[in-house]
């Protein structure tokens, strides 16, 4: 994921692809941070130790230099040894569970934020308590580790965040004589003139019924005051069925029911509509910076520069919807067999030094509020930090990966409704029923 130099109106995807470039947001190399800044204080005592770090997704230029500096630093202070692998995302369920249940992990892993309670359930993370109730990761906000503290422990050091804003041609915008929406309402008219002068097959807005469907569905919820669930005790209990989230639903189900994108895609997910995106068959999208590179491979280059640019999402009243907190994480693994370096690695690469460097080069959002803060006087950025400052998390259930992606209960919900196979209170009630089951599965 990148975000990067994106003018007011103009989308830079060079310096924008992870991979791409092996600098900072700015398009300056940045300087390595000093190792003797971040020195922590065990000196050598790990020599002769050897750590094993995965880092998720492909290695690419700007991500292998980050990480091969991270570690000369480390190894460099510590006297430890520190071997990387690299997971693709297709393979790190698959990688997890095998580490979890044979032991043979790493010591260090990246994550994903809203993977932690899964394998926190699983005994799979040692907690790092410690290492966020003091030194620079103190000063990362409580409400960022929704997901990684559980039950008073916390069990991930948040690294990086993510959140949404709407991709749009600003081409487009510009030859139809559109303004940038500043509510729901001129988001839907703006659509609605795309697909008069664009053509029927062209979807104004882009609607996400696929496995990332609630990045947009739960942006309209939250936006309009629902949830999803809430624990009570020990319990979830599911909010699908109160008015609150009615209303963001039926946002979400409008977008096809007014005909702003079509009944033949609603299994689309966000890779789906970054290629219509790019044939020019889509006039807006939720989705952020890190789809830029495959919009400029897939439209072999004719889109990129100013031909694009981003929004924060609408909500009704015209203010900025709310935005899923996504982000990256660093922890150290439960089966550990350094745990003590493994535990000083974390804490060297998630300080604010090689925390916000992380955030930099890897195009995400810093988790520093002073960092994240600049970022709002920044046109480009503005609209991701915007949303990233109130940013909300799907709940923190060990279960919710299965609601959300393997049993699609919301998206299945969806899909009755706008197919016209049942009621939006039928489907709502049905889909309650079925999330509360899941949450409340035994783990």
């Amino acid at each position: 994921m990148r975000i990067a130099q994106i003018t007011a109106t103009t989308v830079t995807t060079a310096a924008l692809a992870l991979g791409l470039a092996a600098c900072g947001s700015g398009g300056t190399p940045a300087a390595s941070p000093s190792a003797a800044a971040s020195a922590p204080a065990s000196g050598p005592k790990y020599a002769g130790k050897q750590l094993t770090f995965w880092r998720l997704g492909d290695s690419n230029p700007a991500a292998q230099k980050y990480t091969d500096e991270l570690v000369a630093a480390y190894e460099q202070q510590t006297g430890a040894k520190v071997k990387v692998e690299w997971i693709p995302w297709p393979q790190v369920n698959d990688k997890f569970t095998a580490a979890a249940a044979g032991g043979t992990g790493p010591d260090v892993t990246e994550i994903g934020n809203d993977q932690v309670p899964l394998w926190q359930s699983q005994e799979a993370l040692e907690p790092v308590t410690d290492i966020v109730a003091s030194g620079d990761q103190a000063q990362i906000p409580k409400n960022l580790m929704g997901l990684e503290t559980i039950d008073g422990e916390t069990y991930a050091v948040p690294w990086g965040g993510g959140s949404r804003a709407v991709l749009y041609r600003a081409d487009w915008f510009k030859e139809l004589k559109i303004d940038v929406p500043k509510t729901w309402d001129d988001m839907i008219a703006a659509a609605k003139k795309i697909q008069s002068k664009k053509g029927k097959d062209v979807d104004g807005f882009a609607f996400n019924g696929g496995s990332d469907a609630n990045h947009l569905l739960g942006a309209l919820a939250w936006t309009a005051g629902g949830d999803y669930a809430v624990k009570e005790g020990d319990k979830w209990v599911g909010k699908l069925t109160d008015p609150a989230f009615k209303s963001g639903f039926a946002q979400y189900t409008g977008l096809v029911t007014d005909g702003l994108s079509s009944k033949s895609r609603l299994t689309q997910n966000t890779t789906d509509i970054r290629t219509r995106f790019a044939n020019n068959k889509v006039g807006m999208y939720l989705t952020a910076s890190w789809d830029l590179p495959g919009i400029d491979e897939d439209s072999k280059g004719k889109l990129k520069g100013d031909k694009l640019a981003f929004f924060p999402l609408p909500s009704k009243d015209g203010g900025e919807a709310q935005s899923f907190l996504g982000g990256n994480d660093i922890a150290v693994w439960g089966g550990a067999k350094e745990k003590d370096a493994a535990k000083e690695f974390v804490k060297l690469a998630s300080g604010k030094e090689w925390g916000d460097k992380y955030a930099k080069d890897g195009g995400l959002l810093p988790v520093y509020p002073d960092a994240l803060a600049a970022l709002a006087s920044d046109p480009a950025q503005a609209p991701f930090a915007a949303a990233f400052a109130k940013a909300k998390a799907f709940p923190a259930s060990p279960h919710w990966t299965e609601a959300n992606e393997t049993k699609a209960v919301l998206q299945n919900a969806a899909r009755t409704v706008i197919e016209g196979k049942s009621s939006a209170d039928d489907a709502l009630a049905k889909a309650n029923k079925e999330l509360e089951d899941i949450l409340n599965a035994a783990s």
